[in-house]
């Protein structure tokens, strides 16, 4: 999760979210090379006093500086359109869950299981604990399997939302009417935390998502007790 005057991304808790990560720090590494590179030229040109009669024109340096920027977008846009394409697509899911948004909470169903579905509302300050988080924990958490790939659908009852878990790389628009669909896969156990991302009326910052990753049999066995 964020902590105090932390400046970059969130730890990646999914392979997409490692990749997105990557991403960045190539893309970073890319800007640092040309400000520093146009910098230096423009300190030079501003301290440098000597005029030549040959510089009217140069066409080596006007074909250079066309076909540099074109090579640095390839070198951008290559790993940019191979992570889309993975962030789209949808292997074989090991288990579905439903997110419907409602002002101002979620609810959640288990498509795979009958019957396995709540609500999940923020924890109220009055009712917090010296363990949970103020405005990210709620009284239902999520609880899904480790190492398993998860199809996500996404909806909404009233106005938009957005589910969003940062530390998954995952925002999903929820509409009323309409099911978006995405995926992920948890690498590691934990708990994650994410809030609705779309302003959706008075208490938008108070309806917050709380995801428990646990191991494939504690999944199961907490299925088995929900189910008895």
């Amino acid at each position: 999760m964020t902590t105090w005057l932390n400046m970059s991304l969130q730890d990646g808790a999914s392979p997409i979210m490692e990749q997105l990560v990557f991403f960045h720090d190539h893309v970073l590494m890319i800007m640092l090379m040309i400000t520093t590179t146009v910098s230096y030229m423009m300190i030079t040109l501003i301290r440098n006093k000597q005029t030549s009669r040959f510089m009217l024109e140069g066409q080596m340096i006007e074909t250079t500086w066309t076909i540099a920027p074109a090579i640095i977008l390839v070198f951008i846009a290559m790993p940019s359109l191979r992570l889309l394409y993975l962030m789209d697509e949808v292997h074989n899911p090991s288990l579905t869950l439903k997110a419907v948004g409602h002002q101002w909470y979620w609810s959640y169903e288990y498509s795979d299981f009958t019957k396995l579905e709540f609500d999940s509302y923020m924890i109220p300050q009055e009712e917090q604990q010296e363990s949970t988080f103020r405005l990210l924990d709620t009284d239902n958490r999520i609880v899904l399997p480790m190492n398993s790939p998860i199809r996500m659908i996404v909806t909404a009852a009233d106005v938009l939302h957005s589910w969003t878990i940062p530390s998954l790389g995952v925002k999903t628009d929820a509409t009323p009417g309409r099911l978006n669909q995405t995926s992920f896969s948890i690498s590691r156990p934990g708990i994650l935390y994410g809030q609705c991302s779309e302003i959706c009326g008075a208490n938008h910052s108070f309806m917050p998502i709380t995801i428990e990753s646990v191991p494939a049999k504690y999944f199961i066995n907490w299925v088995s007790k929900l189910s008895e």
